[in-house]
């Protein structure tokens, strides 16, 4: 089974490509969950409702989830409640973006 870190850490691969910043250094991800042992669930937000690129950073952080030993299944879940502000940066993100 998966741990939330091994998680976490897959997730920083995921580079939002109009910002060049992965997902957790972004402050994106809100959430993991394992509503079953062989599944993940997380829940995350996007830089801006409408993003263009939603499917495909979602799709591509569910596959690289799915690459981690033990898990079959990956669900990403976009929520806008909290609404991310830049406040929501890791202080690697605010490094990465010049701040």
């Amino acid at each position: 089974m998966a741990t939330e870190e091994q998680v976490i850490d897959i997730l920083k691969e995921i580079v939002d490509p109009e910002i060049g910043v992965n997902v957790v250094d972004l402050g994106l991800v809100y959430g993991v969950e394992f509503p079953q042992s062989d599944s993940v669930t997380v829940r995350m937000t996007l830089t801006a409702p409408g993003c263009p690129l939603h499917d495909t950073i979602t799709r591509s952080a569910e596959m690289a989830i799915e690459t981690l030993p033990g898990v079959k299944k990956a669900q990403v879940d976009i929520v806008w409640d909290p609404p991310w502000t830049p406040e929501m940066l890791t202080d690697e993100g605010r490094r990465l973006l010049g701040f």
